[in-house]
């Protein structure tokens, strides 16, 4: 990034102070309870999670964004999933997003899906990550 170039749009401060075993929150706005992913009977998200929540949310938003400059309604959707693994550098997340674009052709429904991933802020964050994978699929195999 070219930080001569940076303008600030937007920022935020979040704070953490107990692991998965408290809440994470925004001052002045939400709180959320986290706990570790790994037991299930304790009530809260987990960075999994809250990950997948910030990719879907921000993909999805940047590909409205696309659709509206391209004169169409907004009907994409994206599903990410978040797998917690170990490897022999430690735990690991791998990022899988499905995306669907109904009603274009694939053709177009990929150049939108490119433009998308180099626009999302949190698709180029992870986008360096051979953990980190875009794919689009039909209207089918997304629910």
């Amino acid at each position: 990034m070219d930080r001569t170039t940076f303008r600030k749009m937007y920022e935020t401060d979040i704070y953490n102070q107990a692991g998965v075993q408290g809440y994470a929150y925004v001052p002045h706005g939400i709180s959320v309870a986290v706990s570790d992913p790994r037991k299930m009977d304790v009530p809260g998200t987990n960075p999994e999670q809250l990950l997948g929540l910030a990719l879907s949310t921000c993909l999805n938003a940047t590909l409205q964004a696309i659709e509206a400059e391209q004169g169409l309604e907004h009907q994409a959707s994206v599903h990410v999933h978040v797998t917690m693994g170990k490897s022999n550098t430690g735990l690991e997340f791998l990022v899988e997003a499905l995306v669907r674009i109904p009603n274009v052709s694939s053709e177009q429904a990929q150049k939108m899906l490119q433009l998308a991933e180099k626009r999302c802020p949190v698709s180029k964050l992870l986008s360096g990550s051979a953990n980190y994978s875009v794919l689009l699929v039909d209207e089918d195999s997304l629910s």
